[in-house]
């Protein structure tokens, strides 16, 4: 199976329903791997591999609760669909709050299972390229020696070059070095775009109490 290729895994211990929403699936062109418990698909599980996780709520040992909880400790994002031949609401609730995406009563209408897992697929993929976008920012990031680091925290505060000079002891013409310099590794052309970009990382402002801002 090429990884490429965003995959359903499903999971049921009931082996007539597992079958049959897999054909039903391959019939409409999508991957899907088939699992008969929690145990057995996170013994195969590969965490790079993107898609959806398709799973029945009741399962004897581990139910589908427990396997979401799992998948979350371990920091896996996969989108997760429940399937539940009980309608259980408070289970239903539960599982949202902990972050599933959508949760079907069986018997299952092929419709709303397929537009389900449509949705699950494109949010994996935002998700997937948000966090790629996260890593490479968090890259540029690195590459700021300290100075240029305390220069950056200082412009996102608002403050002025002549302001930061001060706070850092130094000259204005160097803070404008530093930032022309940080500026470019963070493959930034304007303030707004650096905000943004700190924003995205995380990075609070230093002096909120600052909303000056240079442009």
């Amino acid at each position: 199976m090429n990884a490429s290729d965003p995959i359903v895994f499903m999971i049921d211990d009931d082996a007539a329903v597992l079958e049959a929403l897999t054909r039903l699936l391959r019939a409409f062109d999508l991957n899907v791997a088939p699992f008969t418990s929690p145990k057995e698909f996170l013994e195969q599980f590969d965490p790079d591999l993107h898609g959806c996780l398709v799973l029945d709520v009741a399962m004897p040992h581990w139910n589908g609760l427990d396997l979401q909880q799992e998948l979350s400790a371990r920091g896996n994002q996969l989108p997760v669909i429940f399937l539940s031949g009980h309608g259980d609401i408070p289970m239903s609730v539960k599982a949202m709050k902990q972050g599933a995406l959508d949760f079907l009563t069986k018997p299952i209408q092929g419709q709303d299972l397929l537009e389900a897992i449509h949705n699950a697929i494109d949010k994996d993929r935002m998700n997937r390229q948000s966090r790629t976008e996260l890593t490479d920012i968090m890259e540029r990031l690195a590459t700021l020696t300290p100075r240029e680091r305390e220069v950056l925290d200082h412009v996102v505060s608002g403050r002025l070059n002549k302001q930061i000079a001060a706070d850092l002891g130094t000259v204005e013409k160097t803070i404008k070095v530093h930032r022309a310099h940080l500026m470019k590794k963070l493959k930034v052309r304007s303030l707004a775009d650096l905000v943004r970009l700190t924003e995205r990382s995380g990075i609070r402002s230093i002096a909120p109490d600052q909303n000056h801002y240079q442009h």
